[in-house]
């Protein structure tokens, strides 16, 4: 299988996940210029940008360690053209959450980091 189908599934699990406690799922991997968002939800008011991480086991280290500054970065331009290309203001609250996926284990961490220039 290759990591582009594993991702997905992981992403599809973890999506199915969020609604499970509750979430929309607004979009699955949204694209721009800037980079990819995996999930785009929402939690009542708040939007929610997800990074979904998985890992076999942590002989590679944790799936949440990969989400690197660069990453964040990348994560929150596009945020910002998401925000943007859907008129969605600056009034309505928004965060950064991660999900890893390690040995059929979902953690998730709410508000991993903060905006990142």
């Amino acid at each position: 299988m290759n990591t582009r189908k594993i991702g997905t599934e992981y992403e599809s699990r973890a999506a199915e996940w969020l609604e499970d406690i509750g979430y929309e799922i607004l979009s699955r991997n949204f694209r721009s210029s800037y980079g990819e968002i995996d999930l785009i939800a929402r939690q009542g008011a708040c939007l929610v940008f997800v990074e979904v991480k998985y890992r076999k086991n942590s002989s590679s280290g944790k799936p949440e360690e990969a989400v690197s500054l660069q990453k964040q970065r990348k994560i929150s331009k596009t945020a910002d053209y998401f925000r943007v290309k859907y008129r969605i203001g600056e009034e309505t609250p928004c965060r950064f959450d991660v999900i890893a996926i390690e040995n059929g284990e979902i953690r998730h961490y709410e508000n991993a980091f903060s905006y990142a220039e």
